[in-house]
């Protein structure tokens, strides 16, 4: 078979458009740190008695949007029981906070 005709080797990507290890800004052969988007952060939230959001990471809660529970998992050692809520903050930014019941913690998606 003629080399030009062969089919070309996969490539592996660190990211969009970026081949791996490909140039000054490649990895070049190093592993990549993986994240996941969008993942949940600690937060500090101030909360009304019935639960709302009073105050985010330090900002007002100017609306609450939406508010939404998830019970999941109900069937493993580890089941997921959240209370959500989609909020507005007094500087106008849009953010997610969830309070999750089984650790006793608030925490932030989305900005904040």
């Amino acid at each position: 078979m003629d080399p030009a005709c062969a089919p070309a080797a996969p490539e592996t990507f660190d990211g969009p458009g970026r081949p791996q290890g490909g140039g000054p800004r490649g990895n070049q052969g190093f592993p990549r740190a993986q994240r996941r988007v969008n993942a949940p952060r600690p937060a500090l939230v101030e909360a009304h008695a019935d639960g709302a959001p009073r105050r985010v990471n330090r900002q007002g809660v100017a609306v609450v949007r939406e508010e939404w529970r998830v019970v999941d998992r109900w069937w493993t050692e580890e089941p997921v029981q959240r209370r959500y809520f989609e909020v507005v903050l007094e500087s106008g930014q849009n953010t997610v906070v969830f309070r999750d019941d089984q650790q006793g913690q608030w925490f932030s998606q989305r900005g904040a």
